[in-house]
């Protein structure tokens, strides 16, 4: 076989393909993506939802979400800064915080839905594995089925994002998954140890930490916990938090925009001039001009 030489002329670079921005900023794994967002070509306009879980510094979101030709249209969100209405008030991005949001979020589309009556999902959670089925009836609804969506956030056992899921699965959502990454999973017996994960859903991991800190360094656990302690809140009084907050989000999980005040834009720091008339600006410039005038009058005296 003779030797081909190999020339990068002007054709070769002419066929180079720029990856997509998203993908150029590392924003978005479209390897993933188009798994996640790729409808059947049997099923006209039944699109694949995905439970996108996401956290900031401050918050966690969770919203379902389907794909478009148009782009990503959001079915329902909730994120984790609503939970203060429910009697949270603290540790908003833990691991129990990312269960509430998945709870609140998956109890929200089924309202929205009609389905709510239908699919309770878990009221009580134990900790052990279960995954909604569909009811025994068959005129009755399936149940609502969705994928998780991590984005770029490593699947680590014990991860917050599958607390979020784990949350919007006991909230009655369809969610296909396994036990192997929930707190508690022992890789080598391959058994999930539901003691453990319960004590994840009712913040018992938060409660046992703040019990060791006071014990070793009372002056860290102070300044690490300060707001619980303005509250009063003590480590004995988390799991009753928990319970009383998942109990208010099945009984009212709809969204409540907060109240914003009418004299917002007079608080804002940032101000536009309004723009002015052709009459008004024909006057600002006559005034401009006599009292240029009636200066140079004063200097000639």
């Amino acid at each position: 076989m003779p030797f081909v030489k190999q020339t990068k002329n002007n054709a070769y670079f002419s066929r180079f393909q720029v990856k997509y921005r998203r993908r150029r900023e590392g924003k978005t794994d479209y390897y993933a993506r188009k798994r996640l967002t790729t409808q059947a070509k049997n099923k006209y306009n039944a699109p694949k939802y995905r439970l996108v879980v996401r956290f900031t510094n401050k918050n966690i979101i969770v919203q379902i979400v389907y794909a478009r030709i148009q782009g990503d249209f959001v079915l329902c969100a909730a994120q984790s800064k609503e939970l203060p209405r429910y009697g949270i008030n603290h540790g908003l991005t833990n691991w129990t915080a990312a269960y509430a949001t998945g709870l609140l979020c998956a109890r929200r589309a089924l309202t929205k839905l009609g389905l709510a009556d239908k699919y309770e999902g878990v009221a009580e959670p134990d900790g052990t594995f279960s995954v909604t089925e569909a009811l025994d009836d068959e005129d009755a609804p399936r149940p609502f089925k969705c994928f998780l969506d991590v984005g770029l956030k490593r699947t680590s056992t014990g991860s917050r994002v599958f607390g979020a899921m784990k949350g919007a699965s006991d909230g009655g959502i369809f969610i296909p998954h396994s036990e192997k990454r929930f707190p508690g999973y022992d890789p080598e017996s391959k058994e999930l140890d539901a003691e453990v994960l319960k004590k994840y859903i009712f913040g018992g991991h938060v409660a046992e930490y703040m019990e060791s800190l006071e014990e070793e360094d009372d002056e860290r656990f102070k300044k690490q916990f300060s707001t619980y302690l303005a509250d009063g809140v003590g480590s004995e009084d988390i799991e009753e938090i928990y319970t009383n907050a998942y109990a208010a989000i099945r009984e009212d999980p709809v969204f409540k925009p907060t109240e914003k005040s009418k004299d917002w834009a007079a608080e804002s720091k940032k101000h536009k001039d309004v723009r002015l008339t052709l009459e008004e600006r024909r006057e600002r410039i006559a005034a401009k001009i006599e009292k240029f005038q009636a200066g140079g009058d004063e200097d000639d005296e």
